[in-house]
């Protein structure tokens, strides 16, 4: 019996070898290896993602001037024109030199200010417009920030 015992740890101890054998640690080539591996991976998607923070950026400017169209328009209803190129958004905000209006202006219609673009500049608005020849003209010089360009963001069709 005791070389029954005798036998069976003997052969624990051949087991644990074989699973030490096994338990090697990682050479160097193979963590170079991951580490190339992970480096081109990174170089294919991280650009597709670089863009997607400047597209946010244009969709807010756009939803902005959409938003002041509706301000602008709520203008003239009460108003019965729009604010001139010289009095601007400013318009929306406090009630313009103009006898006219006075007991219609019911504004202020915007809150907050003047609204800028999602770089933090200055819309341009134009009235009467350039592009919109029986209204105005709206615009964000857009990513770039130099007007006349095709990256402005406009509340006109661009051809």
């Amino acid at each position: 019996m005791a070389s029954k015992i005798e036998f069976g740890a003997n052969q624990m101890k051949a087991n644990r070898k074989r699973v030490n054998r096994r338990r090697r640690a990682f050479t160097l080539l193979e963590v170079l290896m991951v580490i190339v591996i992970l480096g081109i991976l990174a170089a294919l998607i991280v650009p597709q993602f670089m863009g997607t923070g400047e597209k946010a950026r244009i969709d807010a400017t756009a939803i902005k001037i959409k938003s002041l169209d509706s301000q602008l328009e709520m203008f003239r209803m009460h108003c019965g024109r729009l604010p001139t190129t010289e009095e601007g958004l400013e318009a929306l905000l406090t009630q313009p030199d103009d006898e006219a209006l006075e007991g219609k202006w019911a504004g202020p219609y915007i809150k907050g200010g003047i609204p800028r673009d999602a770089w933090n500049r200055e819309l341009r608005y134009e009235y009467p417009g350039t592009y919109n020849e029986n209204g105005y003209d709206l615009s964000s010089a857009g990513p770039n920030g130099e007007f006349g360009d095709e990256d402005d963001i406009t509340n006109w069709e661009k051809t």
